[in-house]
């Protein structure tokens, strides 16, 4: 196995554990995803059969089906992530009716919240595509 795989596999677990994970929290723990999670998981869920594929048939065009989505949900986590620390107003959210965007169901260390695992998971996924990409190109 080259690099290049080890990425994509390791860039399908963390979108497993990701998808994983905010399945925990909302069908275990029964917190309800607001509008801005459940956008971030349009954006994650299908990557993990993305990866898988990519990674079972050594598909190099994974980068491109994957890095549309993964920018998106890196920008929707970063919004997110903006309006749960009150730094744009709960008014600009899209979370008016239902459940508020900035609810805190979970705070570990007094800084992890789901809106931050969902940026540290897009952003890994991001940085993990750009070694991708990198290697992609030292391989021609």
């Amino acid at each position: 196995m080259n690099k290049k795989n080890y990425l994509i596999y390791g860039l399908w677990l963390i979108a497993l554990i990701s998808t994983l994970g905010s399945l925990f929290f909302s069908e275990i723990m029964e917190f309800p995803p607001c509008v801005l999670c459940w956008y971030q998981r349009i954006a994650m869920y299908p990557l993990v059969f993305i990866f898988f594929v990519g990674a079972i048939k050594e598909i190099d065009s994974v980068l491109y089906f994957s890095a549309p989505l993964v920018v998106c949900g890196w920008i929707l986590s970063v919004y997110h992530n903006l309006l749960h620390y009150d730094i744009i107003p709960e008014s600009a959210s899209p979370c008016l009716q239902g459940v508020s965007c900035s609810t805190v169901y979970i705070n570990w260390f007094n800084f992890i919240t789901i809106p931050i695992l969902s940026f540290i998971a897009f952003t890994i996924l991001a940085v993990l595509l750009g070694l991708l990409k990198r290697e992609m190109k030292s391989e021609k």
